[in-house]
């Protein structure tokens, strides 16, 4: 999964060249007479309200402008309801421009820009949709890794910067705590299993002395490495963070915990968003937006029970050629799951070593692909371990792009919290899926592109990013990378983890299926081990739709290249296809279509 990329605010590449421009009055002030310049405009607006979506990108540094580098985001209402109105004004300015005046690469920004900003603005209507605390993604545990890893601290002045934002978290929370309330006003409580976790994890994160929370100890880690740091300096910046923590970080979160304590017994059960107010129709726009289609939740988990039963038949056949031929899907995975060759060593050096094995299989991949792509990105892309302090809310793996300014490579970060998870089989297909030729080629290459809006650098589209990903695996597979029998059963089984996701997100959320029930047919047809799965499930109820995204986006792309290898013949060649794909930019499923039609056409003559 892609950690919090799909996030619409980020990567503002044209500022220093607006703001010294001779036409910048024009350009921030009205109309540009260029849409090309209103599409920096409008993201520049866009993005300058996160600080610390800037700081991950970290786009404006090599333009000397670090300011933001000292701020955390506003999350207050009245922030929101300023950030909606800039949407709704820049959606309105976009649909001023003579689309059909435009170039072919504008057209395409056009219609990629104006879906995602009326689906913001669709989405106002459920703001409060939410729960600002929640195991996987939640503010909670997103500020401590934010600021242990995305900060950057390779000075004195990016030091009191960070000593800048510990000093903010109060307000942020603050601001956190009055959305909750409003919530709580207007019933839209988080299931129960959400706050009993929330409260599990921010009562660790407080019990501790301040100089051994993960905010005090990166920070140290950190200063160790800068060369020539006076003593002094160092003695001021650690004593501060520490007096920081305990007078600032320590309080706000007591105040949450004490918000969750008093909300817990108003909480009984594990719902879908269906017993949210106008449930149904919540979940209706979020299938939309996350698959970027019109395709209903019924559709979806139709289309999830006939793959799970073609997955299935598949994960058959290997089965029998190794030997397992009776027996559930569920008994037979169970039995290679406690097979000790497939098993990593419970210790430090057994998760040191499916870090390292984990990026062996990542370069090796990487080195092999030349018949299936003839554009790899420039930046490289590294395993790391999901932070300790966050792995038992934390999805198996994701992955962060790298920086736009070139400090920081692609990261693949692998949950290790038990070494029992990391099946060996599995590894490859999860690899490929994150780094290489997944969400590393997609993201990276994006980044590089030329002549495009910057908008069109980001991972946007769920149904995209997700989409690639996925079919990534089977490219993989294709490119000879998983001949091993129990390889290939690890890549079904992780396709049959996807198809599942159609059934149990929209069971859960449409259909009304309970949190157990849906465990029950995830371990069931998968074969993936119970606390997995949970894992899982508990992340789609705080995510409704999102899960659908993946196999929504597989399945067209798989179903785009049948049709141009149908269409084309011999000169279908799968380098051009793959091209075509990535070197555009994110984009909604209907406009990739139109993308590969033009392209077959094109080629045909």
């Amino acid at each position: 999964m892609i950690k919090k990329i799909a996030k619409w605010f980020g990567g503002i590449f044209l500022l220093g060249v607006l703001t010294v421009s001779v036409f910048a009055v024009n350009a921030i002030y009205f109309k540009p007479w260029s849409i090309n310049v209103y599409f920096e405009r409008a993201f520049i607006r866009l993005g300058s309200t996160s600080p610390e979506i800037l700081s991950q990108l970290r786009v404006l540094e090599q333009f000397g402008i670090d300011g933001h580098n000292a701020h955390l985001d506003d999350v207050s209402e009245e922030e929101l309801q300023r950030q909606m109105q800039i949407a709704k004004d820049e959606l309105a300015v976009l649909r001023e421009y003579d689309r059909y005046a435009l170039g072919e690469q504008e057209v395409i920004s056009y219609d990629v820009f104006e879906h995602f900003l009326a689906n913001m603005v669709e989405g106002e209507r459920w703001k409060h949709h939410n729960y600002p605390l929640n195991q996987i993604f939640g503010v909670q545990n997103g500020l401590p890794e934010f600021l242990a890893e995305v900060h950057q601290i390779n000075n004195i002045k990016e030091a009191d910067y960070y000593l800048s934002r510990l000093s903010e978290v109060d307000r942020k929370f603050s601001q956190v705590l009055d959305g909750l309330r409003t919530r709580e006003q207007r019933k839209i409580l988080p299931p129960r299993f959400v706050i009993d976790s929330v409260l599990e994890e921010m009562r660790g994160f407080v019990d501790v002395p301040a100089h051994e929370n993960i905010l005090y100890t990166s920070l140290e880690k950190r200063l160790n490495k800068i060369e020539d740091l006076p003593d002094q300096e160092r003695t001021r910046i650690l004593g501060r963070g520490e007096a920081l923590i305990d007078a600032e970080v320590y309080p706000a979160y007591k105040r949450l915990i004490a918000y969750y304590h008093e909300l817990r017994p108003k909480v009984t059960q594990n719902n879908g968003v269906w017993a949210l107010p106008q449930g149904d129709e919540f979940y209706a726009y979020q299938v939309r937006s996350h698959t970027t289609t019109n395709l209903t939740p019924d559709e979806l988990h139709r289309t999830g029970l006939k793959e799970v039963a073609r997955i299935e038949g598949e994960m058959n056949r290997i089965f029998a050629s190794v030997g397992l031929d009776s027996g559930s899907i569920s008994t037979r995975f169970a039995g290679i799951n406690n097979d000790p060759q497939f098993l990593y060593e419970d210790s430090d050096r057994g998760r040191e070593q499916i870090i390292e094995d984990y990026q062996s299989i990542i370069d090796e991949v990487n080195e092999g692909l030349d018949d299936y792509f003839d554009i790899k990105p420039t930046k490289g892309v590294e395993v790391r371990r999901v932070a300790e302090f966050k792995e038992q809310g934390a999805p198996g793996a994701y992955y962060n792009p790298p920086a736009m300014d070139g400090s920081r490579p692609g990261v693949f970060y692998a949950n290790l919290r038990d070494v029992r998870e990391t099946k060996k089989f599995g590894m490859r297909t999860l690899a490929y899926h994150e780094a290489v030729p997944g969400h590393h080629f997609q993201l990276a290459i994006a980044q590089e592109l030329k002549g495009v809006p910057t908008f069109r650098k980001m991972g946007l589209f769920t149904a995209y990013a997700e989409g690639w990903a996925l079919y990534a695996e089977q490219v993989a597979k294709e490119a000879g990378f998983q001949d091993n029998p129990y390889d290939d059963l690890g890549r079904l089984q992780a396709e049959m983890f996807r198809a599942v996701r159609l059934v149990v997100d929209t069971g859960m959320h449409y259909k009304r299926w309970s949190r157990e029930e849906a465990i029950e047919y995830m371990v069931e047809k998968t074969g993936m081990i119970e606390s997995e799965v949970t894992t899982e499930i508990e992340r789609y109820l705080v995510m409704p739709g999102q899960a659908l995204a993946y196999k929504a986006g597989m399945l067209k792309m798989l179903e785009l290249r049948e049709r141009a290898h149908k269409s084309l013949g011999r000169d279908f060649d799968i380098r051009e296809f793959h091209n075509v794909v990535l070197t555009n930019g994110a984009v909604p499923l209907a406009i990739l279509e139109q993308q590969i039609d033009q392209w077959i056409n094109t080629k045909k003559g």
